[in-house]
């Protein structure tokens, strides 16, 4: 299905609150996230969708807000799905726990503009 880039960002913001939203709930800690597998497949699934729908934003759209790390974010799905193996846990968690929460709000500015 095709996206328009309104509806990319409502799907990245809706994941990212859900993502974030699920870790508070559980108790996830920095330490389950580094030891736990199952941990791990949780987290990284909301990754890969809100990556994806980065990468399918348009190069207009990408241009128009070069404030947002949009090669970043889709870089890490690829990354998380081609070579997740070899995965970095210590920058994942620096990337849920302390870039995520600043990333949604980005989110929700950018679909106060563009609705």
């Amino acid at each position: 299905m095709k996206y328009s880039d309104a509806q990319r960002i409502e799907k990245m913001r809706s994941t990212t609150e859900k993502l974030l939203a699920y870790i508070s709930e559980q108790g996830i800690t920095r330490e389950q996230v580094m030891e736990q597998e199952t941990v791990r497949w949780t987290i990284t699934t909301p990754l890969y969708n809100i990556g994806e729908h980065a990468y399918c934003l348009s190069d207009g759209f990408k241009a128009a807000h070069p404030d947002v790390p949009w090669a970043k974010i889709s870089g890490l799905r690829h990354r998380l799905v081609h070579d997740y193996e070899n995965t970095n846990w210590s920058l994942i968690c620096t990337i849920i726990y302390d870039v995520l929460p600043e990333f949604l709000q980005s989110l929700i500015e950018l679909e106060k503009h563009i609705q």
